[in-house]
């Protein structure tokens, strides 16, 4: 079976986080020397998040891939819980923190752009990378939610767990 294009798309995004997250971390930023380096930055945590996401969806791909037609119950079980790992993912961290980044940062940046990303950060991070980070990850998702269907989780534990991660990031 021929690859379809979500399936070529998911790995193009994959590689795209991996590309920003590598640019990102090479940069001498005296901020990635203090305190908590790069990893109290949301956007990093973000950008994490993506990556890990858009991974899980291409090994889910590649096992599908690799599992159908087999007819081996334990390959469909465990494919299934991949699938429910992803579904579960894209709901609870990769969709709710990558669309509050995406607006936070550009509501703040269009209200006072000195507040969120001085004009000092020019002279670190170049404007495609500040992009990267900060506005291809809301299209990525999208075109993610609609080119393939997502079984998500309860309401209830769906809040439980975004609630989680809010409070241990705040701490």
């Amino acid at each position: 079976m021929a690859l379809v294009p979500c399936q070529v798309l998911r790995v193009a995004i994959l590689l795209s986080y991996c590309s920003i997250l590598c640019n990102y971390k090479a940069i001498e930023m005296p901020s990635h020397q203090t305190y908590g380096g790069s990893w109290k930055f949301l956007t990093f945590i973000d950008l994490v998040i993506q990556a890990v996401f858009f991974g899980i969806c291409v090994l889910t791909d590649l096992s599908s891939l690799l599992t159908r037609g087999s007819g081996n119950q334990e390959q469909e079980r465990q494919l299934k819980k991949l699938i429910s790992l992803r579904d579960w993912m894209l709901a609870v961290l990769a969709f709710p923190v990558g669309v509050f980044v995406v607006a936070v940062f550009w509501i703040i940046y269009a209200y006072d752009r000195e507040m969120i990303y001085p004009k000092l950060l020019d002279n670190f991070i170049p404007g495609w990378l500040n992009h990267g980070m900060h506005t291809t990850v809301l299209p990525f998702i999208l075109i993610e939610m609609r080119t393939s269907h997502h079984a998500y989780p309860s309401r209830s534990s769906g809040l439980a767990a975004i609630c989680t991660f809010s409070v241990g990031y705040i701490l």
